[in-house]
């Protein structure tokens, strides 16, 4: 719990700077920390793995792996009831257990997964609540395409 106090002030912290806050950013600290618990509760609990070996597989401390287990860090948003993550999130885990993805799969999986999030809107209130300015009805970051985008790019 005290954890999500933390998450919280830190956003209510965000509220008063004046920068722009990506929506990557928002996610490294909601998003991300809620797809490794999903992950690391399905490890221990269904594949019995030990906090320890988890927390290698997915790059952390057991400390972390601990708190994920217990619902103290990654419960900002619960990506565990978004049904078009299910897939992918059970494919993560599978492989994880098996031993058949490499980092380098699953920081790609993970994106995989932000992008589900993101493209259903369901990090708008987040990137609300770092900044308040921001409209989230008129924001179309998230859910445009980056290949169909008229963003003009100069190098």
């Amino acid at each position: 719990m005290t954890y999500v106090m933390l998450i919280y002030l830190s956003l209510a912290i965000l509220c008063s700077v004046k920068e722009l806050l990506l929506p990557c950013e928002v996610a490294v600290r909601s998003l991300v920390p809620a797809i490794r618990s999903a992950i690391a509760r399905e490890l221990t609990q269904t594949y019995g793995l030990k906090q320890k070996d988890v927390a290698s597989l997915l790059g952390v401390t057991q400390t972390a792996v601990s708190k994920y287990k217990h619902n103290v860090r990654g419960t900002v948003l619960r990506i565990e009831d978004v049904e078009e993550v299910q897939s992918t999130m059970r494919e993560i885990v599978v492989s994880l257990a098996d031993g058949h993805m490499s980092k380098y799969e699953l920081v790609a999986r993970f994106c995989v997964v932000c992008e589900i999030i993101r493209k259903k809107g369901l990090m708008c209130e987040l990137c609300r609540l770092s900044d308040p300015a921001i409209e989230v009805h008129q924001c179309f970051v998230c859910h445009s395409n980056p290949q169909s985008s008229t963003v003009d790019v100069k190098k």
